[in-house]
């Protein structure tokens, strides 16, 4: 499965590209979409999302995993990276794609096993997950490559509750 993970921002948006398979990561690609200080905020949008149209057909990911929106004291930058995440999933809709959402303390979770780990944590436990000889840059990058990561986890937990039950259903156990 390839996992494209998205920490969302309207200066900054990390991806992270990794295929998940029997319980191993590989990482493919990791990144950033940027865009320039000083421009109007639709503008930006724009950008972010024709880029992020280029990232899905270039990568074809099988799942997208998104991070909810956390407020923390600035509002309007809230509601900027709010604009930006709407621009994130309406990409995501116009090539058929449902996108997973993950909160961070979910990430820190499944990442670290610590639901309020520290941001250096995840980023190394991210970095050895995915055998990279340096953590990834930017932060945002990092940040994306652990929601794939965390996704692979929960898609990873599904599919053996869905066979268990299938298992159930034909009276196996």
């Amino acid at each position: 499965m390839i996992i494209l993970g998205i920490d969302p921002g309207y200066a900054i948006v990390g991806y992270g590209v990794v295929q998940y398979e029997r319980n191993q990561f590989t990482h493919i690609r990791h990144g950033a979409i940027t865009t320039p200080a000083g421009v109007a905020l639709h503008l930006r949008l724009k950008e972010i999302y024709d880029d992020m149209l280029t990232l899905l057909d270039t990568f074809r990911p099988d799942a997208v995993a998104v991070e909810e929106l956390f407020f923390n004291t600035n509002i309007t930058t809230g509601i900027q990276v709010g604009h930006a995440r709407g621009v994130i999933l309406l990409a995501c809709a116009q090539r058929g794609i449902t996108p997973a959402e993950y909160t961070p303390s979910q990430v820190k979770q499944s990442v670290v096993g610590y639901g309020k780990a520290e941001k250096k944590q995840v980023m190394e436990m991210t970095r050895m997950m995915l055998k990279l000889n340096r953590m990834p840059r930017p932060d945002d990058a990092a940040d994306a490559l652990a929601l794939a990561i965390c996704h692979g986890h929960a898609a990873g937990s599904q599919l053996v509750k869905n066979r268990l039950q299938q298992f159930e259903i034909r009276g196996e156990q």
